[in-house]
């Protein structure tokens, strides 16, 4: 059959949506390779920005990469392309988590359940402010449901006993988090405080970090911590958050990246059905906390990130370093 291969330019711009995925502490722990004359994108963990004390094993980081991953689909799905993805394609190199075969074979259809999902992408951003308390109507979380299950997850919406368990999880994870000094130095080394947020190309810039809670329950990570931030108020945020629970079945890394591509084709559809959204991982951050999180009910499943969704503003666009920095043409 006939191959359409794709130019320099295209891969440019499949990388930068890519790039546009959400990210533990917004580090970007990816790298991508193409080699022209395969057709071939190759993308990897970035190890230099992985975080051992607060995401031992490197869970998030394969999450973040996942997410990056989907974000690639949805574009070449956009651009007309069907591209074939093989995860971890080669076990002696760990760092390499997918190939990507860009070459498209005639007569081949594109998804186009991926490519509606492309405005999504530049609209996704984390909200840090307050979600109103109204409920999320039910073809709503069942379409939610149902992109979670397509990526090989599953996404659960615990019952009002099941989150109040979960909040006093994050919340436990909080205090601990305060008392570590590990966890307080990733926090400073991926946030942006003062006139280094409007020159950055990664990390939390405090524009971002959103009032400070004075009141309420959602699960919301104070990025600022104890560091004074310039005309940053406080306001009271929901006393009943709408949390989702994302899970797969099992735990590896193939799991992780299954749960990232899960993890971001929920946030677009959320997004393009005027919801906000912000993750927390903190009470998902240590293997104790991680299986008192899962439904006490079923046992089953594997929580990989907890989600807040509800009617309320976007939270503003963050940096990403620029294409030319994580992708290297051969």
């Amino acid at each position: 059959m006939a191959l359409r291969h794709v130019d320099e330019e295209t891969v440019v711009a499949l990388v930068a949506a890519a790039t546009a995925a959400p990210s533990m502490h917004n580090a970007q722990p990816w790298r991508f390779r193409f080699l022209t004359g395969e057709s071939l994108l190759l993308l990897y963990a970035d190890d230099e920005r992985a975080m051992p004390r607060s995401d031992p094993g490197d869970r998030a980081l394969h999450i973040g990469c996942g997410a990056a991953l989907f974000n690639l689909r949805v574009a070449a799905a956009h651009a007309g392309l069907a591209p074939d993805v093989r995860l971890l394609p080669e076990p002696q190199d760990p760092l390499l988590l997918a190939a990507v075969h860009l070459a498209e074979q005639a007569g081949r259809e594109r998804d186009d359940a991926l490519a509606r999902l492309h405005p999504g992408i530049r609209q996704r951003h984390t909200s840090r402010h307050p979600f109103a308390e109204t409920d999320i109507p039910e073809e709503v979380r069942s379409m939610l449901q149902d992109a979670a299950a397509r990526e090989s997850a599953a996404l659960h919406f615990p019952a009002p006993w099941h989150a109040e368990t979960v909040l006093d999880l994050v919340r436990d994870a909080e205090s601990r988090d305060a008392m570590d000094p590990g966890a307080r130095e990733d926090l400073i080394r991926w946030t942006r405080l003062g006139p280094e947020a409007d020159t950055a190309v990664d990390g939390v810039p405090e524009y971002a970090f959103g009032p400070r809670k004075r009141d309420g329950r959602a699960p919301v990570r104070d990025f600022a911590g104890r560091r004074p931030v310039a005309d940053r108020g406080s306001t009271t945020f929901e006393f009943a958050p709408h949390l989702a629970l994302l899970s797969t079945s099992g735990d590896g890394p193939e799991d992780w990246l299954h749960a990232g591509q899960a993890l971001e084709r929920v946030l677009l559809e959320a997004t393009l059905a005027e919801l906000a959204t912000s993750l927390t991982s903190h009470a998902l951050e240590t293997a104790e906390l991680r299986l008192l999180v899962r439904d006490p009910g079923s046992g089953l499943g594997q929580v990989q990130m907890v989600l807040r969704i509800g009617y309320g503003p976007r939270g503003p666009a963050t940096p990403r370093r620029p294409v030319k920095d994580v992708l290297h043409i051969m």
